[in-house]
């Protein structure tokens, strides 16, 4: 059995602990300076909580001392402190987030770490880099990737077609900072909440704008092999131009902090969600131009007896892989760890990964 700690004690990190321990080979630790936070997380014989501030480095090295690794479900500022304590003391990290800066000191860690370092093991970025590496493989030449991901109520009811499912600091750094994409071959950035478009899927119409950090290291991977690479955030039609409102005419993509005591206090939370993956690849193959595509909704369901949201399960379900992966000697055991280094049919073999299988595939990878 492997010790684990798990940063983070909300949604996500309660779901990947439960996740863990219903399988029996893994005891978890989850940490988090919040007692509120640690009181909600699913009782289990193999997981325990503890009351640690990342901020006391000392107390965070001794934790993860002795673990075979640390999955951090904290906010996104704070995941270097993280992964600088693992590579201390010789701890395998795992990370779910999505920022570009985050991910490029992880990185620099990587060159000089004993362990490996596997960051944005998520959903996007993470499975939506395995899947759009996947497609991009089976073409002799490539000419476009594009990716396109959204975790959304079943059920809006509000302006903005919008509940909250996720981390509210990730979901506005998403569409504040710069984004990634390749145009005509080159790594470039492009303004998040832009170059809006419409398009539908089974029966049902979506818009999707350019946010920031859901390509995660594909585009460094594939810069120079495709002449078009983006990736963008999927919505019911109607929620950009107000969320380009409030950043822009309101100023409050530089008073964040107000803008996030509106979504958590004005946007309900729910636990019925549906999560979109749709990634097209064009190229050309045999001399013949042709594209793929998977196309796959996840919806909220029961995991081991407890009910999760379908964020929930794709997230944890992602990171939980990727450390099964990593525990079986499948991935490196040591440096920086690329999503797209992992094979898409071991992850959807996995039994994590078969979550992302329970329901049917619009259209099938192979």
């Amino acid at each position: 059995m492997k010790n684990i700690v798990v940063i983070g004690a909300g949604n996500i990190g309660s779901a990947i602990a439960w996740m863990l321990a219903a399988t029996g080979d893994y005891r978890i630790t989850v940490a988090d300076r919040s007692a509120d936070q640690l009181a909600n997380v699913p009782a289990h014989e193999r997981v325990d909580t503890e009351i640690v501030d990342i901020a006391d480095r000392p107390a965070l090295e001794a934790l993860l001392k002795g673990k075979f690794a640390v999955l951090s479900a904290a906010p996104f500022h704070l995941t270097a402190g993280i992964a600088e304590a693992a590579v201390a003391v010789g701890t395998h990290y795992l990370d779910l987030t999505e920022d570009v800066e985050s991910t490029r000191k992880v990185k620099a860690l990587a060159e000089t770490a004993e362990s490996a370092l596997i960051p944005q093991c998520g959903l996007a970025p993470g499975f939506i880099s395995i899947v759009a590496a996947d497609l991009a493989a089976r073409f002799d030449k490539l000419d476009s990737v594009r990716m396109r991901v959204g975790a959304l109520p079943q059920y809006p009811s509000n302006a903005l077609n919008y509940n909250l499912t996720w981390s509210t600091d990730g979901l506005i750094n998403e569409y504040i900072e710069p984004c990634e994409a390749i145009v005509e071959g080159r790594l470039t950035a492009v303004p998040a909440l832009e170059e809006r478009e419409e398009f539908s899927l089974d029966g049902v119409t979506y818009e999707a704008f350019n946010t920031s950090g859901g390509l995660g290291t594909l585009c460094a991977t594939l810069e120079g092999k495709v002449r078009t690479m983006n990736y963008r955030t999927i919505r019911y039609p109607g929620h950009v131009a107000i969320m380009k409102a409030l950043l822009n005419d309101l100023n409050l993509r530089n008073r964040r902090d107000v803008l996030k005591d509106l979504f958590e206090n004005a946007l309900p939370g729910t636990m019925q969600d549906v999560v979109i993956v749709f990634v097209t690849v064009c190229g050309t193959r045999n001399g013949r131009f042709l594209q793929e595509t998977y196309a796959n909704k996840v919806y909220a369901g029961p995991v081991s007896g407890r009910m999760m949201s379908a964020i929930q399960i794709t997230t944890a379900a992602g990171i939980c892989t990727v450390l099964d992966l990593l525990a079986e000697g499948s991935l490196p055991q040591k440096g920086f760890v690329r999503q797209e280094e992992v094979a898409l049919p071991k992850f959807l073999e996995n039994r994590f990964g078969r979550y992302y299988g329970a329901h049917e595939p619009l259209a099938r990878v192979g």
